[in-house]
């Protein structure tokens, strides 16, 4: 499958979408762009920004690099934060967005002693779901495909966004929390009926670096 506008994954923190991202861009041809990793590269740890600059600072820097990435052809996986931004929004309007959602039992594993996500410091489990709660909105609106990953692996939701994006795809049954597209009044909810086999294992947020932790809030 060729891809000629820019694939964007959004999503909660730790819902996998670099992993996803990066098997996505492979079986796809395409380039892969993790924007938390770049703005890792250029401008040190995100919980260091976050101290230097505070959010604010982030979300800009964010933007920036977000801008760049949204190139023809290209996967991007973006910071579950990054679509709080207006300059972002914008430019998601010409891209292809891919909502990857999920629940807290899910990513508990992976956020309960992960250190290196600023805004989940102290209480990762509450403010998780706060947070998912807040901006879960702000992905439905800009979002042209749901995929929900509770116990999908990496595969199987790889496997249901490329359903969802096929031009041949039909309108998969309603999610079972619709909201009105960003630009065509209806979404496609992709399911797939894969579940995960012995050599699976769930999506996951692959990426932990000691102190150079990629994966923004």
């Amino acid at each position: 499958m060729q891809l000629d506008r820019p694939v964007v994954l959004v999503g909660p923190m730790a819902v996998g979408k670099s992993t996803v991202g990066r098997v996505l861009a492979l079986r796809t041809g395409a380039r892969f762009v993790d924007t938390d990793r770049t703005i890792v590269s250029r401008h040190g740890s995100i919980a260091r920004i976050f101290e230097r600059d505070g959010e604010q600072g982030f979300r800009t820097l964010e933007a920036e690099v977000v801008a760049e990435a949204l190139v023809p052809g290209a996967v991007v996986s973006l910071g579950g934060g990054a679509v709080l931004h207006d300059s972002t929004r914008k430019l998601l309007a010409d891209a292809v967005v891919v909502f990857l959602d999920t629940d807290l039992a899910t990513v508990l594993p992976r956020i309960e002693k992960d250190a290196a996500r600023p805004l989940l410091a102290g209480r990762p489990a509450e403010r998780w779901q706060e947070l998912y709660l807040a901006r879960r909105p702000v992905y439905e609106d800009v979002a042209d495909v749901v995929v929900d990953c509770r116990g999908l692996s990496v595969r199987a939701t790889t496997d249901a966004v490329l359903k969802a994006l096929s031009p041949d795809a039909g309108r998969p049954p309603a999610h079972p929390y619709p909201a009105p597209s960003k630009r065509t009044g209806t979404r496609q909810h992709a399911e797939n009926d894969q579940h995960d086999g012995p050599d699976d294992t769930p999506a996951p947020d692959q990426n932990h670096e000691i102190g150079l932790h990629p994966h923004g809030p």
